[in-house]
């Protein structure tokens, strides 16, 4: 009988290289968002420094030039903390988007590789087919010869 081939293995080949496209895609937007993530909790801290730095402004020699330039630079990293909250939304957006596309990928690579998987048996099956008919075959003309030759003498 014939080697076993797959007749939509290139599909299955395609199915594959998606599926590790989808991989490579998830994993660039988990480290994006993790850099965002690190970026927010930088701009946290620097926020947490400046009050810091304010409230001791606040308490010793007042000085008002640099409160005001202190409470300036508060306000601007809420700004830039606001901001950096709304790329870490976008970020977060993004990998589930391809966590979504991964998890179809994956899908539709399971359903080509049990596809697959059922048709190697329907060979299998056709092969043990195929091989008791040629047994049933030998068989019988076995059985048969000894019969037609003691019929003759």
């Amino acid at each position: 009988m014939k080697k076993f081939r797959y007749s939509m293995e290139s599909v299955l080949q395609i199915k594959l290289k998606l599926e590790n496209q989808a991989k490579i895609a998830y994993s660039n937007a988990r480290m994006k968002l993790t850099k965002e993530e690190e970026k927010l909790e930088q701009l946290k801290h620097r926020r947490l420094s400046l009050e810091e730095e304010l409230r001791r402004l606040s308490t010793g020699r007042l000085d008002l030039f640099q409160i005001q330039q202190c409470e300036q630079a508060v306000q601007f990293t809420d700004a830039r903390i606001k901001q950096q909250e709304t790329v870490v939304r976008n970020a977060a957006h993004r990998l589930e988007v391809a966590r979504i596309r991964l998890s179809d990928a994956m899908i539709g690579r399971k359903t080509q590789e049990r596809l697959k998987e059922k048709a190697f048996e329907e060979y299998i099956q056709e092969f043990d087919a195929e091989e008791r008919k040629e047994v049933d075959e030998l068989n019988s003309f076995s059985y048969n010869s000894p019969a037609l030759s003691g019929e003759d003498g």
